[in-house]
């Protein structure tokens, strides 16, 4: 299969790539990872140069950009932080299920907005009982006077606290039914009344920030309900593919950071009177990280392939996403190894992706479900 790029590929990784050097210096991802602060000013850099309209159609205002174009932009975002692609690819992933499930109005009153960078959108699926199995989901909306009244508890919930973002929440609406017919998709304002969002102390990922969201009797209008009552998760679905597509190229382009990191400190450092790159204990662990990410890279870009060309690329797609999560776990683990106390120290970027990859096993589908998908498609049908 040909991963090669056309021109205008290699022009929007070239100019992704100068924008997250301009405008997320090393000292700006630093300072944000302390601080615990959203990235505003550079999503702000994104929505100048477009980039949020890129995979939308051009009917809704976008660029009408592939699959692989989005992956592009994963992995060159998620080179410098994958803490801030989620910031960027929360909202993308939330206003394309809106274009493909939402009413003219709703796409008409919104996508403007989102692609203008007047809002924001983040999604919110979890509770505390209800994380890979969402068909234990008790969160509520009830009809009410105009519309449903929401009562509950959401949690994980990623970028949800940041300014004017618009939640997009799944709610059971039928109690009685079965997952996928009793959930619903509702777009409800972080700052409603009767909502609280509180920011999660989390060990990695934290300027983007993870939420705890609290409903008590919020009111939701009648028309901010997306693609019909009780249709969830066709909602759901919808978007999986193309999300955990875009997962596993930010794994990539993070992974593909802590290599060239390591490598860069093994060519620098000297021990004993030469470069510890020099030792084949390091070199040869150099040689593993770079072997694997590569490979991770190889299965990711197959399958974006395969979805632009209309391919069925589950299986692709289910393997990418498991191998380069794992990978950047990995190589991060490994990096820390050899930086020694200069990785461990939170003065330097390492551990910073030692504590962000953690997540990448559990966000966007955890590893065991991913193993349990596979072997579904394997023909073994595991009973969970």
């Amino acid at each position: 299969m040909d991963f090669s790029f056309s021109e205008e590929q290699k022009l929007l990784r070239d100019s992704v790539r100068k924008l997250m050097d301009r405008h997320a210096p090393a000292d700006y991802v630093a300072r944000l990872d302390r601080e615990q602060a959203y990235p505003y000013a550079l999503y702000d850099a994104w929505v100048e140069a477009g980039l949020l309209g890129l995979p939308f159609p051009e009917s809704a205002g976008g660029l009408g950009g592939s699959v692989v174009d989005m992956a592009i932009v994963a992995e060159e975002i998620s080179y410098t932080s994958a803490d801030f692609f989620m910031a960027f690819a929360g909202g993308v992933f939330c206003g394309l299920n809106i274009v493909r499930k939402g009413t003219p109005e709703q796409v008409e009153r919104f996508i403007p907005k989102l692609l203008a960078g007047d809002i924001r959108m983040a999604i919110s699926i979890s509770e505390p009982d209800a994380g890979s199995d969402i068909g234990a989901m008790r969160t509520l909306a009830v009809h009410g006077d105009r519309g449903y009244i929401v009562n509950g508890q959401k949690v994980w919930a990623t970028g949800a606290g940041a300014r004017n973002v618009l939640l997009n929440v799944y709610l059971k609406t039928d109690p009685k039914a079965s997952v996928p017919d009793g959930m619903s998709l509702f777009l409800i304002d972080n700052d409603a009344p009767g909502l609280e969002c509180r920011k999660l102390d989390m060990l990695g990922r934290r300027c983007t920030g993870t939420y705890e969201l609290n409903f008590q009797d919020v009111a939701v209008d009648a028309d901010r309900l997306v693609g019909g009552e009780n249709q969830g998760w066709a909602c759901v679905m919808s978007g999986l593919q193309v999300e955990r597509i875009t997962s596993a190229a930010g794994n990539c382009g993070a992974a593909r950071a802590v290599v060239d990191m390591a490598i860069a400190y093994a060519k620098e450092r000297k021990q004993f009177g030469r470069p510890i790159g020099a030792n084949q204990a390091v070199a040869h662990m150099l040689a593993d990280m770079q072997t694997k990410v590569e490979a991770a890279r190889a299965l990711m870009w197959q399958a974006a392939s395969k979805v632009a060309a209309g391919e069925d690329a589950l299986r692709d797609i289910t393997m990418a996403k498991l191998f380069s999560s794992e990978t950047y776990v990995e190589v991060a683990n490994l990096g820390m190894q050899i930086l020694g106390a200069y990785g461990y120290s939170m003065e330097f970027a390492m551990q910073r992706h030692f504590r962000d990859s953690r997540s990448a096993t559990i966000a966007a589908g955890t590893s065991q479900i991913q193993r349990n998908l596979l072997a579904n498609l394997m023909g073994l049908k595991l009973s969970a």
